[in-house]
């Protein structure tokens, strides 16, 4: 069996440390949001003040999408031949499963910490996160980022090793016919 170049090791060691980087922050941020008891209310209007969620959602996101553009222009430089880069078309089932799963749990785990990480923001009286209305971070959401971040980081890893284990057996691999 080939042994990888040292750069692809070390390239998706950074990936995967970015992916548990984004993890923690997540994780740590479900912790440190802002809770009902810290809601203050002024007649109609209402207080809630910053919580380290939001800087722990903020540095989550960006390990998130530092991992998700790392290890997929690394996918797409090492396993796609210069003159097919062009092309979005890849012919290889699991590979194409993988990539797909990677970018829906991106783009949902985004989605989730983006919204939750804004509504750890300061929200002022009269001023809160939507029509001057506070809103609080529900149980879990942080949470259920973290399993979509370690979902992306799986299934973006999991692409280079498919598509590295299937570059080091051949583009056209002939069988023969039985019968």
């Amino acid at each position: 069996m080939e042994k990888p170049p040292s750069s692809f090791v070390i390239s998706f060691s950074i990936v995967a440390v970015l992916t548990l980087a984004s993890f923690a922050s997540c994780m740590a941020a479900e912790f440190n949001r802002t809770k009902k008891k810290d809601l203050k209310l002024n007649g109609r209007f209402c207080f809630l003040p910053e919580s380290e969620a939001f800087k722990l959602g903020v540095a989550g996101i960006v390990c998130l999408i530092m991992a998700h553009i790392i290890g997929n222009t690394i996918i797409c430089h090492t396993y796609w031949p210069k003159e097919h880069r062009k092309s979005c078309s890849v012919k290889r089932p699991l590979l194409s499963t993988t990539l797909l799963i990677s970018w829906v749990s991106f783009g949902i785990a985004v989605a989730m910490m983006m919204g939750a990480t804004s509504m750890s923001r300061r929200q002022e009286y009269g001023k809160g996160w939507v029509e001057g209305e506070c809103y609080l971070v529900k149980d879990g959401v942080f949470v259920g980022a973290a399993l979509l971040v370690l979902i992306n980081g799986g299934s973006t890893i999991g692409s280079a090793a498919i598509g590295r284990r299937r570059r080091a057996k051949g583009p056209n691999q002939v069988h023969a016919q039985i019968g």
